[in-house]
Order: C-alpha cells, then structure tokens, then sequence
C-alpha cells in the first residue's frame, strides 16, 4: 500500500474544498485523506492566536490513517496556511505548552502556495515561531517539497492585479512581484526543499486553474 496522504487544508478553509483532491489522488491510486474541517475551526484561530485547535485536528487524523493502514508515516499536503502550520507539527519546541514533535509520523511535506514567511501584523508571532525553531527545510529526514503558482504580476492596473498587489507587499513587500494572485513566489519557497513555480495555477478554487486542478496535481503528485 502507498504512504497515507493526508490534505489540510488553509486558512478559513473547510475540507469539502480539497475532497475532489482526494478523490484525484485516489484513481491515481494514491491513499488520501482529508482533515475534517469546517471553516469555523479557524475562528479561534484569527489575528495570530494559538493554531493548536487545528494541529489537534491534523494529529487525530494522522493517528488515525496510520492505525488503519498499518503504515508507519504519512505525507502531508497542506494548502496555503496549513504548509507552515504543518512545519510547527513536525517540530520539537514547544507551543503554546505543547511539543508536537511528529517528524517520526511524516516523511514528506508538499506545500500548495504557502506563505513561509510574511510581514503582516497578524501572522508575525506564528510564522516567528516557525522561523526561528524550524528556519528553511530544518529536518534532514523529512522530504520538503513547495510549490507555488505563477499566474499573476501584482500591478495596480486592474482589481485582479491591485488585488495580487495588495497581497504580496503585505506579505514580502513587493507588491509587483510574481505570484498565484494572493501568495508571491518569494515567500513560498523553502532554502533546502524542492522548490517548484507551476505557470497558471492561482492561489483558490474559486479563481479557476488552482492547486487542485488536474494539471496541477499531475505535476506535485509526482512527488508522493
């Protein structure tokens, strides 16, 4: 049987978003499942609190593919927000009282357009504390693997584009940068990890071509 793949998905996010990545993965004969989330598990979770709640989440899951399938580790494929939320997972410092310490239970990370570094207000104290305990692809024994779309130019000439713009210069400082129209390229690559720019994949579903569409996964998935 192929490695559990487990999804989690981004912020403000549900699971029923990343159901048909499961279900593509699966015909590719690919073990996959999806943390059960509603997007108001986030709630408790906004301007930069503890993400403990979700790491809960995430850690019952996995348990719980690895008593069923009898595998020894998962790889983890985690949207947007999940990517970094997931490098506090693998780690050994506490958070918030607790050491999640999973790298035993992982032996890939695939990040979907995450931000792994930002400078907005509210995501400094989280994504600090991933940094500086877990700076770059930090564990020799886990696979990193980021990929970011490449899709939008930030320029202040169109909503699409002002929207992008806005977006990275609250992120990296480079409004006109290159992104997936929300997350720029600079900020979702690791130092160490396989770092992959996909042409014409944007940051949502709702945006068209995006993390989940099959020609994206046709790329990623290679990686499983």
């Amino acid at each position: 049987m192929s490695t559990p793949n487990i999804i989690l998905a981004g912020y403000l996010a549900g699971a029923s978003d990343y159901m048909p990545i499961a279900k593509q993965l699966q015909d590719k004969n690919l073990h996959a499942t999806v943390v059960p989330l509603k997007w108001w598990d986030w709630t408790t979770t906004l301007g930069g609190r503890s993400i403990a709640p979700i790491l809960e989440k995430l850690d019952q899951t996995i348990n719980l593919e690895l008593e069923k399938t009898g595998a020894s580790k998962v790889n983890i494929i985690a949207h947007s927000a999940g990517g970094w939320l997931a490098r506090i997972y693998l780690g050994d410092s506490p958070y918030y009282e607790k050491i999640w310490s999973a790298r035993s239970k992982v032996a890939k990370l695939i990040c979907l357009g995450t931000p792994q570094r930002s400078l907005e207000p509210w995501a400094v104290r989280n994504l600090g504390f991933v940094n500086d305990n877990y700076p770059h692809a930090f564990y020799d024994d886990i696979e990193y693997i980021c990929i970011v779309g490449k899709s939008v130019q930030g320029k202040k000439s169109t909503p699409q584009k002002w929207l992008a713009y806005s977006s990275y210069e609250l992120t990296c400082g480079q409004g006109d940068a290159w992104g997936d129209g929300i997350i720029p390229i600079a900020s979702a690559y690791l130092d160490g990890a396989t770092n992959i720019a996909i042409d014409g994949v944007y940051h949502s579903p709702r945006s068209g071509k995006w993390y989940g569409s099959p020609e994206a996964i046709d790329i990623w998935a290679k990686y499983l």
